[in-house]
């Protein structure tokens, strides 16, 4: 995400906003007989948001159908979330905002439905035994809404004049569909969404099919078979202007009367060999197309550039959707696909969001406590790309982060609120830690780090600790005196 601009215009703290959205969840408390196992925990303790997620399951596959209607606003959706118990489980929470839940089942069973705030609690027929895998189905529908967080920003699903853009950083996603909304739990997604006459429906991935009812809806489908944190699934409707370019896929791309292999739905799945170029589909607003095309169409060159530096592209299809200015505050890096407000749309933003591809979208942070490993990196991407192809060294950048004071106002690894996960220290002095570390062990070993880091977590999640940790491993000493100061420390240093 770039780094949003702080306007003052929402009352109270983001962490504030959002526990009073997430209250703690109701659950039938009668067991039926022969229940050993116990519910699933509401909420998995996240140091800023506590309730957001839930235990006692691990989500593998989220196969969504939604329909939507700019004209009223009404989004119907189906969401089938196969997932395995992690424990012996009587019931089990999902995560969902707003919107009304007409039916569930558990393993096609119905199941007993409870609401309490974002908590929804289904209770099956039968327990689910620890290990077993499970699918969950849910139908829903209602007006969705959007979350202002505290510095005055939108997320979750945005109504725009001829459709709609659906964001989730940090929670957003929850508003459109139900599910483990942490980005500790990472799935494989298929989505299937249709849309009126005229309008196009995008979301991540690779479009696998598109087809046009009898009365002119459009329906399109879309794979996601690497691992996927929710608040990386992005969903954009309206008039928008599309281009399609570079190699086919190899996911079971379908037409209206083929029929595509099924999307992988294990956690551990790996992407499959992807041609050199891989697809890349772009989409903007007509009225910002033509002049946001020339940029749109250098995304396959960037990308060849950091996969030089970070490894091989972890994705089987990138893009960007450009959305008119007022949609959207920021852009943020939707996994494939990033999304985009015309007025940020330039090449520097542009370098940090496909940068976040490798950083936070494969290697996703296990806490929110972790976003640095996000934005430091996406932010020091962009000081790699001016001093090669704009010859301005990193060095220069790290210095003048080095002379801003809002840099220092609290360590990158440790935002003391969850309203201050945005601000500077988490970007530029995030990326200051990997400047430090470049000088203190060389730029050949920096080199070794910043590809090896995303491979070593390729698909998975990462923590401050797992970072620290690789990076001595590496290195082959102790870099204790480099974090004391630079990522947890309070002062800032005389000299940079």
């Amino acid at each position: 995400m770039t780094q949003r601009n702080r306007t003052g215009a929402a009352a109270g703290g983001l962490a504030a906003a959002l526990t009073a959205l997430a209250l703690l969840a109701g659950g039938c408390t009668e067991a039926t007989g022969g229940v050993r196992g116990t519910p699933g925990s509401a909420g998995l303790r996240d140091p800023y948001f506590p309730k957001l997620g839930n235990g006692g399951y691990d989500v593998r596959h989220y196969a969504l159908t939604l329909a939507y209607d700019p004209r009223t606003g009404r989004l119907d959706g189906t969401a089938e979330i196969t997932a395995r118990a992690t424990q012996d489980l009587s019931a089990f929470n999902l995560d969902l905002s707003g919107l009304t839940v007409d039916r569930a089942s558990v393993d096609d069973a119905p199941a007993a439905v409870n609401r309490a705030g974002n908590e929804l609690t289904l209770r099956p027929s039968e327990e689910i035994r620890e290990g077993a895998a499970f699918k969950a189905t849910v139908t829903y529908g209602g007006v969705p809404e959007s979350i202002t967080d505290a510095d005055g920003s939108e997320e979750g699903w945005l109504r725009t004049d001829d459709g709609a853009v659906a964001v989730g950083e940090p929670a957003g996603s929850m508003t459109w569909f139900p599910g483990n909304h942490h980005p500790s739990d990472k799935a494989a997604y298929e989505l299937t969404l249709t849309v009126p006459a005229g309008l196009e429906g995008l979301s991540n991935g690779v479009r696998t099919a598109r087809r046009t009812a009898a009365d002119g809806r459009v329906t399109t489908e879309w794979h996601t078979t690497e691992p996927m944190a929710s608040y990386l699934a992005t969903v954009a409707i309206g008039h928008f202007v599309t281009d399609e370019t570079g190699g086919k896929d190899e996911t079971g791309r379908k037409d209206e009367t083929g029929s595509a292999s099924p999307p992988a739905t294990a956690k551990t799945s790996r992407p499959v060999p992807v041609p050199v170029p891989i697809p890349v589909l772009t989409a903007a607003e007509p009225s910002v197309a033509a002049a946001s095309a020339t940029l749109r169409g250098e995304i396959p060159q960037i990308l060849d550039r950091q996969a030089k530096r970070f490894g091989p592209y972890p994705f089987s299809t990138a893009g960007a959707i450009v959305t008119e200015d007022g949609t959207l505050g920021y852009a943020l890096e939707t996994q494939s696909r990033p999304v985009f407000p015309a007025a940020s749309f330039d090449r520097t933003t542009l370098v940090h969001e496909l940068a976040h591809q490798w950083f936070g979208n494969s290697v996703t942070p296990a806490s929110w406590r972790d976003l640095w490993l996000n934005e430091g990196f996406a932010t020091y991407a962009e000081w790699l790309y001016t001093e090669e192809y704009e010859h301005v060294p990193a060095r220069t950048h790290f210095e003048r982060a080095f002379a801003q004071d809002a840099n220092w106002a609290f360590p990158p690894a440790d935002p003391p609120t969850a309203e201050n996960l945005f601000d500077p220290p988490v970007y530029q002095r995030g990326a200051m830690v990997l400047h430090k570390l470049r000088e203190t062990v060389g730029d050949r070993t920096f080199d070794e780090i910043l590809r090896g880091w995303p491979a070593k977590y390729r698909h998975a999640n990462a923590t401050t600790a797992d970072f620290t940790a690789y990076a001595e491993s590496v290195a082959g000493r102790d870099l204790d005196a480099l974090w004391d100061v630079w990522l947890f420390g309070g002062e800032k240093p005389d000299r940079p």
